[in-house]
């Protein structure tokens, strides 16, 4: 089974984020857009791993706070093209001690660096270079109120999120 913790958006983020990939698509991104469904940031990659009641055991020892993220720009990063959000302390903070926690249960995860970011298309090409972040959505604060333990699965038509429990804030 793939897992994966991830931050899911409430409806209005999504819907916002879901614009900026129009706006995108109508200034000349092509590629596979990431469906609104399969929006979030993840926290920790932990990839295929047998038991999620482990990983969210895990979870529940770690205490989370809701925080609010401030988006940063772009970021192109070989064929993703990424939503950077802002450094913040307090979620750094969060997933290095839950990062530590599936370490020290030896449940394996992916090991680089925690960079905020939301993947809004893979596979992106510009037909007529980059767009610029649009001003208004840089004010947008992006709650997370919740952290949520998610199994990937692929479909026909790409991936399936489906979340195995949550913890924090609905």
């Amino acid at each position: 089974m793939r897992l994966f913790i991830a931050a899911n958006f409430d409806e209005k983020i999504v819907s916002a984020l879901t614009e900026l990939q129009e706006d995108l698509r109508r200034n000349g991104a092509e590629g596979n857009f990431t469906r609104p469904e399969n929006l979030h940031l993840t926290l920790a990659f932990i990839g295929e791993y047998g038991n999620p009641e482990d990983v969210f055991d895990i979870m529940e020892e770690i205490p989370f706070s809701p925080v609010t993220l401030q988006i940063d720009g772009f970021w192109h990063l070989r064929e993703l093209y990424l939503l950077k959000m802002a450094a913040d302390t307090e979620l750094e903070n969060y997933v290095r001690r839950l990062r530590k926690a599936l370490s020290d249960h030896g449940i394996p995860f992916d090991r680089k660096k925690f960079s905020p970011h939301i993947t809004l298309i893979r596979k992106v090409s510009f037909r007529n270079g980059s767009l610029e972040l649009p001003e208004n959505l840089s004010k947008i604060p992006v709650g997370i109120n919740k952290v949520s333990l998610m199994r990937s699965d692929r479909g026909k038509r790409g991936m399936i999120y489906t979340e195995l429990g949550s913890i924090g804030e609905e």
